[in-house]
């Protein structure tokens, strides 16, 4: 008898953030698939196996989850935020649009979870209240002149853009790039908000103008939101960032 997979996000980083669906999913698992900072997320049950790995192995993580299925397994595969979201769903499909395993009796299921985007936009107003884009800003799996590419028809179609993976260690540089981009294209000192560590112990929240922010603002665990001309911030019992939805440019 064949199992199951159900690919499931556990949202940004709070345990009230995952919805009861998911929980069920989990709950109900003969086995957890996932990288390790999200598998840990999971608290241990002694009915289930735990099958944690290091980032960067989406394919195997993928590979391993049909394994069990096909041996009647019923699979979790989790992601933080939403799965669908460059997360583990993509690989997924991936790996089965490639694989000469035969997947048609597997039960195949995408559980949605709250993106960290959504959660950073909560946190601060309502900053992706009119069009948006969203953009990974990391270039391991695509050329940067593509990144440049789309960073600047972003600013000449005045979308509010979203920068997921704004830095890391291996690429220190790529955020300053796209701000220098923003800062060549764009007609207007437009608002930057910096949310690390959204909805966790450590969260941290910035907001500053394209003028004054620097990459070093951010790190991994950040994301980053860059408002249209029309962003705007609004300041009652604290200050709010949002987005109008009319547009008058």
């Amino acid at each position: 008898m064949k199992g199951s997979i159900t690919i499931v996000g556990l949202g940004p980083g709070s345990e009230k953030l995952i919805s009861s669906e998911v929980q069920d999913a989990i709950s109900n698992a003969s086995d957890i698939v996932g990288y390790k900072n999200y598998v840990n997320r999971i608290a241990p049950r002694t009915e289930q196996n735990i099958h944690s790995s290091d980032n960067k192995f989406e394919i195997s993580r993928a590979e391993l989850a049909v394994k069990l299925a096909l041996d009647g397994k019923r699979v979790v595969v989790v992601s933080s935020g939403d799965p669908g979201i460059f997360a583990m769903s993509s690989a997924f499909f991936e790996y089965i649009d490639k694989t000469e395993e035969n997947v048609d009796d597997i039960e195949i299921n995408v559980l949605p979870g709250i993106s960290s985007l959504l959660a950073a936009s909560s946190r601060i107003g309502a900053p992706l209240g009119h069009d948006f884009c969203v953009i990974n800003l990391s270039d391991n799996l695509k050329p940067w002149k593509i990144l440049e590419k789309r960073i600047i028809l972003a600013i000449q179609s005045d979308f509010v853009v979203v920068f997921f993976n704004p830095r890391s260690k291996a690429r220190p540089d790529t955020l300053k790039n796209a701000f220098k981009i923003f800062k060549k294209y764009s007609h207007c000192d437009r608002l930057v908000f910096f949310a690390r560590s959204v909805y966790r112990k450590n969260e941290d929240l910035k907001i500053v103008k394209l003028s004054e922010a620097s990459h070093e603002m951010a790190d991994m665990n950040t994301l980053v939101i860059i408002g249209s001309s029309v962003s705007k911030l609004v300041s009652k019992n604290k200050t709010f960032f949002y987005t109008p939805r009319y547009y008058k440019p």
